[in-house]
């Protein structure tokens, strides 16, 4: 029997009873389909920082570089100012993996209902590492910014210093989006080969180069030269702004959808909107190293211990991570076991769904389909 060993950060919130769910789903299909998972808790989040003014320690890190893939929970508490967790966990194991690309499907259940008609089985391919997600920026009080900056990518390392000077001296803050060639290529190669996998024609590209000329242009241009070397499907780039408006009138017209990381994070939500919520919404980091999966909505602490938090998301997140892993049968599994599930409807739905279900009883219903 092949074990396969996953590293768990559940996280604050709702993170540890949805992801508990999830691994539940997993060790249900590795019981069905001959597989087993040793689960290695790391307890990184809101509580631990506030005990030890520690985010992510290296030695962590190097540990989990020795896992199969990585199972998340959120991070996030109102007790700890937005951006400290965020960059000092979430982000930082995006960059230290390497994780380039973050995947996030979106699709119609039977039995969820939705704000529009039609259905929808899309896949948002965003670019994981750049753009203004680098941490490139200053403010000033004085309306002189000077600041040194760096980063570090599996790609390359950046360094250099970002200087202004405002004549009225007032306030200001600058942040700095970028991008580079091999960082467009392997996201571009990466939802080309997803669309000829899942037999689609066209690939839409997220872009704004008509506002943005500079950054976003650069973006276009190095797609389409991507895009010439999958001669079976075609490029449509469309601004970010149409793309939203198009979605919510016709998004069956949409398979992969390929943006930057910023609009990447918008447009995904902006999905999950039309699908039910982001109870349902499930990512995945996904890089040449170690993988994470983590579900999108966040750590929701005002309901973090009610039982009403929709576990579903994470559990689709444990098909993507089987599924990445080679266990095909497993996710699928996983994936008919909630279709069913959802397709019973009824007060068996979880609560955010229009239910009474709690998220351990949503979390047991669809392990008892799984087979």
């Amino acid at each position: 029997m092949k074990t396969y060993k996953i590293a768990w950060l559940p996280g604050d919130g709702i993170g540890p009873e949805v992801t508990e769910e999830a691994r539940k789903a997993v060790d249900a299909a590795g019981a069905r389909h001959g597989f087993k998972v040793e689960w290695a808790r790391y307890p990184f989040g809101a509580t631990h920082y506030g005990r030890t003014g520690e985010t992510l320690p290296d030695s962590a890190l190097s540990e989990m570089a020795l896992c199969d893939a990585m199972l998340l929970g959120a991070v996030g508490a109102p007790s700890i100012k937005p951006g400290i967790l965020e960059r000092g966990i979430l982000l930082k194991l995006r960059f230290h993996f390497d994780q380039y690309v973050n995947l996030r499907p979106a699709r119609s259940y039977e039995g969820v209902p939705c704000p529009i008609g039609g259905r929808v089985n899309s896949i948002v391919v965003r670019e994981n590492t750049e753009d203004f997600y680098m941490g490139v920026g200053a403010t000033a009080e004085s309306g002189n910014i000077d600041a040194p900056f760096e980063a570090e990518r599996g790609l390359y390392k950046v360094s250099g210093r970002l200087s202004a000077a405002f004549s009225s001296g007032c306030a200001a803050a600058a942040q700095v989006g970028v991008l580079t060639r091999p960082g467009v290529e392997r996201v571009t190669r990466y939802a080309f080969k997803l669309a000829e996998e899942r037999g689609e024609k066209e690939v839409t590209l997220a872009s704004k180069a008509n506002a943005v000329p500079i950054l976003y242009g650069f973006l276009d241009e190095e797609t389409r030269r991507v895009a010439g070397e999958f001669p079976g499907v075609s490029l449509k780039i469309q601004n970010v702004d149409a793309l939203c408006y198009h979605l919510v009138r016709n998004p069956a017209n949409y398979g992969v959808i390929l943006c930057p990381n910023l609009f990447g994070d918008i447009v995904s939500d902006l999905l999950s909107g039309l699908t039910g919520g982001l109870g349902l919404g499930a990512g995945g980091n996904i890089g040449d190293k170690l993988s994470m999966f983590e579900p999108v909505h966040g750590s929701a602490p005002d309901i973090a211990g009610t039982g009403k938090a929709n576990p579903l998301a994470a559990v689709l997140c444990a098909a993507m991570m089987l599924n990445h892993l080679g266990e095909s049968e497993g996710a699928r599994s996983v994936e008919r076991a909630l279709e069913s599930y959802l397709a019973e409807g009824g007060a068996k739905k979880p609560v955010e769904l229009g239910g009474s279900a709690l998220c351990a009883e949503v979390g047991d219903a669809v392990v008892k389909k799984i087979g």
